[in-house]
């Protein structure tokens, strides 16, 4: 089943990336030289994207819920993912990048945004000089920076 999910290309990171690029924003995507290698990568803006899934990145949402079985395994795999996310963005900001992370229940389930409004919040802060950003599906976790 595990063999089955994606780690790049997802839905969520797919509607981002069309949604940029239909506002004329260019970018590269899975940048290899960078750590982590961000979902979308603005080298001119020294900015990137992080699109993270709530379940895979253990995000505080109604998207996310401990798995039943298994537990020490899932603990294990969900918390080293959490400290490898907190390790690559830590790198990033320290060579000097600006990183917004894009939660899936900003765009999926009962509490997601508008699309255009995430889009919105994504636009105004890459215009902006705000060092880090997060967008997520509870209420008042997006706007212009």
């Amino acid at each position: 089943m595990m063999s089955g999910i994606r780690g790049k290309d997802t839905a969520p990171e797919m509607l981002v990336r069309r949604a940029l690029h239909a506002r004329g924003f260019r970018y590269r995507i899975h940048d290899r030289r960078l750590p982590g290698r961000p979902d979308i990568v603005f080298p001119s803006r020294r900015a990137v994207i992080l699109v993270q899934g709530c379940f895979w990145h253990g995000h505080d949402c109604h998207l996310f819920r401990w798995p039943s079985s298994r537990q020490e395994f899932w603990r294990a795999k969900i918390g080293g993912n959490a400290e490898r996310d907190e390790r690559n963005a830590d790198a990033l900001k320290g060579a000097g990048w600006r990183v917004l992370t894009v939660w899936e229940c900003a765009l999926k389930g009962r509490t997601r945004l508008p699309v255009d409004a995430v889009i919105d919040g994504i636009a105004a802060w890459l215009h902006s000089d705000t060092d880090d950003y997060e967008i997520s599906g509870r209420e008042g976790d997006y706007g212009t920076c």
